[in-house]
């Protein structure tokens, strides 16, 4: 198991790994960032595929988690970026939104971990030109509600649409508690399921409700609960909520873009401490990227961060 922590909550950093098995870092009090370049894998090669996480909340902890995620996907082929806020995005509350989104330009996958954003205009340009591009995405828990713009603004239809039309679904409601998840058994052959041997599991994350688009491939089912059942009206729509619902956890699909992508709620810190939900995690990252599967009987690196 490893536990790298990187930085701290309310630091601006531009990390990168890859390359040479070491870690370097510089601290500018300029901008109030730190950069680091980190490789754990035997057999780096040029070509390993770049990816870009922009990390736009702190729901959840992300700030947290995607460091060491970074260190994982250096450990099995890939070259990472993690770009991390400096202080709160939410809303554009930190008056500075996501530093460095310009390293979308060079990646050859994103993954996505944001939420109710309000990026500038030379800000959401960098996301919109890396999703028009049709280059890979993941999309990690609450990024179907990625963007929060007012109704009066020009991008106030992204606020469903990036959840839409990017990932395969908007954000509906969630349950609370954790969920009980399973593969769905027609998709058990699907490359992101390989070596999901024992197909169910538990995540500490409330279940989110979907409504995918055509195309997209369920791949893993999830069952939350609540104290009771609940009409709920909010910005999202009205929507009533049984005590005990069943919706989907993690998808594959192929956007309007063209782009490969791997959407999932699964995202909240404790799921990267279970082999079963990580596996998934690393698999949908390796198949939106082109790459195969992590083998059957492959050990996957898991780590644990405090939760709060």
């Amino acid at each position: 198991m490893m536990n790298f922590p990187l930085g701290s909550a309310g630091i601006g950093c531009f990390l990168s790994c890859g390359g040479g098995c070491r870690l370097l870092r510089h601290l500018a009090l300029a901008s109030c960032f730190i950069t680091a370049n980190i490789s754990f894998s035997d057999n780096a090669v040029a070509t390993e595929p770049h990816v870009v996480i922009v990390v736009g909340t702190h729901h959840y902890s992300p700030e947290r988690t995607m460091p060491q995620l970074a260190t994982v996907l250096g450990r099995i082929g890939f070259s990472v970026t993690v770009l991390l806020p400096e202080g709160d995005p939410e809303d554009n509350a930190n008056g500075s939104g996501i530093r460095g989104l310009e390293a979308l330009d060079q990646a050859d996958i994103a993954i996505f971990f944001m939420r109710f954003l309000a990026l500038s205009d030379e800000q959401f340009a960098v996301v919109e030109r890396y999703v028009l591009s049709g280059r890979p995405v993941v999309g990690l828990r609450t990024s179907t509600h990625a963007f929060r713009y007012p109704k009066s603004h020009p991008r106030f239809e992204w606020n469903a649409k990036f959840g839409r039309d990017v990932l395969g679904t908007r954000y509906v409601a969630h349950q609370t508690g954790a969920t009980e998840c399973r593969m769905v058994p027609s998709q058990s052959k699907h490359p992101i399921l390989t070596g999901l041997e024992n197909n169910s599991f538990v995540s500490s994350g409330s279940l989110y409700l979907t409504a995918l688009q055509p195309g997209c491939i369920p791949l893993v089912l999830g069952t939350g609960k609540r104290d009771a059942p609940r009409l709920i009206e909010g910005p999202f729509g009205t929507f009533y909520l049984p005590q005990t619902a069943t919706d989907i956890v993690a998808w594959a699909w192929t956007n309007k873009y063209g782009a490969r992508v791997f959407g999932t709620s699964l995202g909240h810190a404790a799921d990267f401490g279970g082999s079963a939900s990580m596996r998934v995690i690393l698999n949908g990252i390796r198949w939106s990227a082109g790459l195969v599967p992590l083998r059957q009987n492959e050990e996957i690196p898991t780590f644990k961060v405090a939760i709060r």
